[in-house]
């Protein structure tokens, strides 16, 4: 499985580019002008366990400013034109989670894709092997938790959900299950992974 998933990215830099621009699927999304959009990356980390691949994701502390609670991967904003998605993507997650940049195989990225809260994010895919020990940043992570690979390339737990904001409609993607509401960004993330991957499901 490990190979078969290798061999759909095309190394670090490069994106597959399976699912259209960075504005998303969803009707009713929040557009930000493209000059104000900030640089961000996060590390879409697949788990290689023997008993079946997962995916990293963490809840977020209620506290923080940003997407307070909500389930994303580790990630941020970048430091500067000369920092790659790469780099950004790894320090974050060694920041955030305790992930160091020698457990992580980077082999590629997924779509760019573009926030309401004003971020240009590209999500970096790297392969992880265990044993790993994380050691989640109280200040900004209040759980870190796997998810099944299979959960996320099974379209039935795919879901568009609708919400009224300010007078307009919003439709968002949501990837069911059964302990944690995984939702916008980080739900269309995993959705465009399953774009790349959905056919390896076993």
């Amino acid at each position: 499985m490990r190979e078969l998933i290798r061999a759909r990215f095309a190394g670090p830099g490069i994106s597959p580019d399976p699912s259209g621009d960075g504005a998303g699927w969803e009707r009713g999304q929040i557009v930000v002008p493209a000059e104000r959009l900030v640089n961000a990356a996060v590390l879409v980390p697949i788990v290689d366990r023997p008993d079946g691949m997962t995916v990293i994701l963490t809840q977020r502390c209620e506290g923080l400013p940003s997407h307070p609670g909500q389930v994303a991967f580790p990630g941020g904003r970048s430091h500067g034109p000369h920092e790659t998605p790469e780099d950004t993507a790894l320090r974050e997650a060694e920041e955030e989670i305790g992930l160091t940049q020698d457990e992580v195989e980077v082999i590629g990225r997924l779509n760019v894709r573009y926030s309401g809260t004003g971020y240009r994010v590209t999500p970096v895919v790297g392969l992880i092997d265990p044993p790993f020990t994380l050691r989640p940043d109280p200040s900004e992570v209040a759980a870190v938790f796997e998810v099944p690979l299979d959960l996320v390339l099974d379209p039935a737990n795919h879901a568009l959900e609708t919400v009224i904001r300010d007078g307009r409609e919003r439709e968002y993607y949501v990837l069911t299950h059964p302990e944690r509401y995984i939702w916008g960004l980080t739900a269309r993330m995993l959705i465009d992974l399953y774009r790349v991957l959905g056919d390896l499901k076993r």
